[in-house]
């Protein structure tokens, strides 16, 4: 499926009531980035692990590189 088919299937993107200003762009550049990532992991049905994430938002920090365990310092 094409970027812009994902986008509207995986994030309702035509009905998105964004349109001000440059907030139109700046939401398929942030819905372009998760797409990508996601893909860079090896996602194979983007729909499907987005609504995982969602419901177990926890699952995104790997993904983002963040992690739970603080290093020597305690941050």
């Amino acid at each position: 499926m094409r970027l812009r088919g994902c986008r509207d299937v995986t994030f309702a993107e035509d009905a998105s009531t964004v349109h001000a200003g440059t907030a139109l762009r700046a939401m398929a550049t942030l819905r372009n980035l998760a797409i990508g990532a996601l893909k860079t992991l090896g996602a194979d049905n983007i729909a499907k692990t987005t609504r995982a994430i969602r419901d177990e938002p926890q699952r995104a920090l790997p993904i983002l590189g963040i992690t739970n365990n603080p290093d020597a310092h305690g941050t």
